[in-house]
């Protein structure tokens, strides 16, 4: 229970966040800040935001604090950015998907061209936001290389070359191999994760020695979270999952269980989640929350 109250009042502080950050939908063109809005508040869980406000708080953020405020808006950048990936996941020549959390995808509200431009608008819109962190940063952290990180992640190397081998994997399945599945696993899911992650401690003017333990755990945490959504995606219904269950077995898609079957799959996830765990031990009971939320990860439903 405590920790689902922590979660509901970190959501409601990213979502205050987000709405402030995001064009009104009233603002001219209005589609595209609809669909922008239609997407960003479609009922995510928040979990990178909420997780860069855990890491900060590990490193000694306090509340109301200058540096939890930088990672508020930190979070809300990736967030905003994680957003425009799902956008464009959806469409029709990617993983062609008709729901997202429940409702209509972006493109099946707006039509494919808003998608694209609603997806664009949001990529932009993360660089901005980062630009604008309402206080000066921490003295190891100047601005600049929070820029550079959010650019990496979201390139070629990582988020968008990890949805390449997503695409050119289709139909492949089981020819896949275990390296190239955690290759791809790493670049799409663990990387924008373990940003966020990293962000949190950034903002708190985290020591080398606690950047490089919320690397690892959003790493190891990020896999995790990934294999769980593998599994997920063959054990439970679309109404649970609130997108279409089943996708990815359909499209022949590399998966963990696909490569190893379901208990050696959950098995792996427990090992990740375990080794997230672990490097948290430098933090001490500060980083309580990110071990109560890694465990949550793994034992979701959904």
């Amino acid at each position: 229970m405590m920790l689902e109250a922590y979660l509901k009042s970190r959501r409601r502080l990213v979502d205050a966040e987000l709405r402030r950050r995001l064009p009104s939908a009233r603002a001219r063109p209005a589609t595209i800040h609809e669909a922008m809005r239609h997407s960003i508040f479609a009922g995510g869980k928040r979990l990178r935001p909420i997780l860069c406000l855990a890491a900060a708080e590990a490193c000694g953020a306090e509340e109301n604090g200058e540096a939890l405020t930088n990672a508020l808006t930190l979070g809300a950048s990736v967030e905003v950015l994680h957003t425009y990936t799902l956008i464009h996941d959806d469409l029709p020549c990617m993983d062609d998907d008709d729901f997202r959390r429940g409702m209509p995808t972006c493109h099946k509200r707006f039509g494919e061209g808003i998608a694209v431009l609603a997806g664009d608008a949001l990529l932009t819109l993360a660089f901005e936001i980062v630009a604008s962190l309402p206080h000066p940063t921490p003295r190891r952290y100047p601005l600049a290389p929070f820029v550079r990180e959010l650019a990496e992640t979201g390139g070629s190397r990582k988020l968008i070359g990890g949805q390449v081998l997503d695409l050119e994997g289709e139909g492949r399945g089981a020819d896949v191999t275990p390296s190239q599945l955690r290759f791809i696993h790493e670049s799409k899911t663990a990387a924008l994760l373990t940003t966020a992650i990293r962000f949190g401690g950034m903002a708190a003017n985290a020591t080398p020695k606690q950047l490089q333990a919320l690397s690892v755990f959003g790493h190891s945490l990020g896999l995790a979270f990934q294999v769980i959504d593998d599994i997920l995606d063959v054990t439970q219904s679309s109404e649970t999952l609130g997108k279409s269950a089943g996708k990815d077995q359909a499209a022949g898609k590399a998966t963990y269980p696909a490569l190893f079957g379901l208990d050696r799959s959950r098995a792996q996830a427990a090992r990740l989640t375990a080794r997230a765990r672990e490097v948290l031990r430098v933090f001490g009971a500060r980083a309580d929350r990110l071990r109560e939320i890694a465990d949550s990860l793994l034992a979701r439903e959904y």
